[in-house]
């Protein structure tokens, strides 16, 4: 069986090094990967974006399933694409691909099908928007209406913040078309989470729940970014939660998309702001999160490939999903000044010392010259352990990262707090 992967991050080598594990793969590809996809599987130089260049591959190739990593060529249509001739793709089609493509269209959809969400607005004049902040006052949240690689969502602290990114959102235009509308929510109080379902349409399975860690400092302070590390289960999803997300926040999204005449197939994930029995959606996205994939995807039991194919023909309830009754926590190494200005090409050292006992280090902006590891992108790797308890897990994992080295190697050192914390609180 041949398989590809599209995508370079952290989450395509995760996606990889699973695909890896199934005996029926006999041939890897990644489009376009990075140096460690590299070592597992055959990388393709072809952007991720480019979607005629990937169909025609995969023709060419003979590929017989294809799974997308990033949300860019979802919402472009890659699926589409691929199932106009004839191809097998795990992931949602162009339509059901709006719920992340477009904060508006899933706003509107929660709205109208009273899915449980945070107060909102949207604008496309950047004056109303400003009207709006000062109306409603601080703190407030400020997204950009499209794609922005994890960063267009500014929590402002007060009203001059918010009107500074309403400006730098819609009249700077630093996340270009992605900003042309804006979205202002509440502000919501609690403790995030994520959940992720494979989902066919019909059948709606949850996954391990995770928390990512979206501030770059210690403490959820400093600027948004892409994720800086994860951990899973997360305890603040009880089972009764999970219950909840379930009946009202999964189902009903399922549910709404196939009265708008949309079929959901793929990987659903729903950013949740828990604040003790309540829950609400503070986003979409239709693709596995990344750093959550790190996390979630090592404790997953049944194969990969078995469950996509389900997934795919529509027999999702035929297949039954287990997990590892462990821990996992994974720490994000990002290159120095991340998510702003920061430098790349520099050696990265270490890796070598690393047993697979200890953990498992994904590699993400990563790249090979003169026969060197180099870093190539703002999130560099992600190492992932795996345990029987939070805190040993957490340990573990950051006794790996004290083994890497590369200059200006940034990372959090609280990764899994939350989960002690909430643990001994309850015991």
């Amino acid at each position: 069986m041949k398989v590809l992967v599209i995508g370079s991050g952290g989450r395509e080598h995760t996606l990889v090094w699973k695909l890896k594990q199934n005996q029926k793969v006999t041939e890897l590809f990644v489009a376009p990967g990075n140096a460690g996809t590299d070592e597992l599987a055959t990388n393709v130089e072809l952007d991720s974006n480019n979607i005629e260049g990937l169909v025609n591959f995969a023709l060419e190739e003979e590929i017989d399933l294809t799974f997308v990593g990033p949300e860019a060529p979802l919402v472009a249509g890659v699926v589409d694409r691929f199932e106009e001739e004839g191809l097998q793709i795990f992931g949602p089609n162009q339509q059901a691909a709006q719920l992340e493509g477009s904060k508006v269209f899933s706003k509107d959809l929660m709205e109208k099908y009273e899915i449980p969400t945070a107060k909102y607005q949207s604008f496309s004049d950047a004056e109303a928007a400003i009207e709006y902040i000062k109306q409603e006052g601080a703190p407030i949240v400020v997204k950009a209406e499209g794609l922005a690689a994890g960063k267009g969502v500014i929590v402002a602290e007060s009203e001059e913040e918010a009107i500074a990114a309403v400006e730098e959102i819609m009249v700077d235009e630093r996340f270009g078309q992605a900003g042309a509308q804006v979205v202002i929510e509440e502000f919501l109080i609690g403790e995030e989470a994520t959940v992720l379902a494979f989902t066919d349409g019909e059948e709606i399975v949850p996954m391990v729940a995770s928390q990512d860690h979206k501030q770059a400092y210690d403490g959820d302070q400093g600027p948004n970014t892409g994720g800086m590390g994860a951990y899973a289960p997360a305890p603040v999803v009880t089972e009764e939660l999970l219950n909840n997300v379930y009946e009202n926040i999964l189902k009903r999204t399922i549910e709404a998309l196939k009265e708008e005449g949309i079929t959901f197939k793929g990987v659903l994930y729903t950013g949740l702001m828990i604040n003790e029995a309540e829950v609400k959606v503070l986003e979409y996205n239709v693709r596995f999160g990344d750093p959550e994939a790190q996390v979630v995807l090592p404790l997953l039991e049944t194969d990969l490939v078995e469950i996509a194919e389900a997934v795919i023909a529509g027999k999702l309830e035929e297949i039954e999903v287990n997990w590892r009754k462990q821990k996992a926590v994974c720490v994000v190494m990002a290159s120095g000044g991340y998510p702003v200005e920061y430098e790349t090409g520099k050696e990265i050292t270490g890796l070598e010392q690393i047993t697979d006992e200890e953990a498992i280090v994904f590699q993400a902006g990563t790249a090979k010259e003169d026969g060197k590891l180099v870093t190539a992108g703002g999130r560099v790797l992600g190492v992932t352990a795996l345990g029987d308890d939070y805190q040993a897990t957490i340990k573990q994992a950051y006794q790996a990262v004290e083994k890497i080295d590369f200059a200006g190697a940034h990372y959090r050192t609280d990764i899994g707090a939350k989960a002690v914390k909430r643990v001994d609180s309850e015991q």
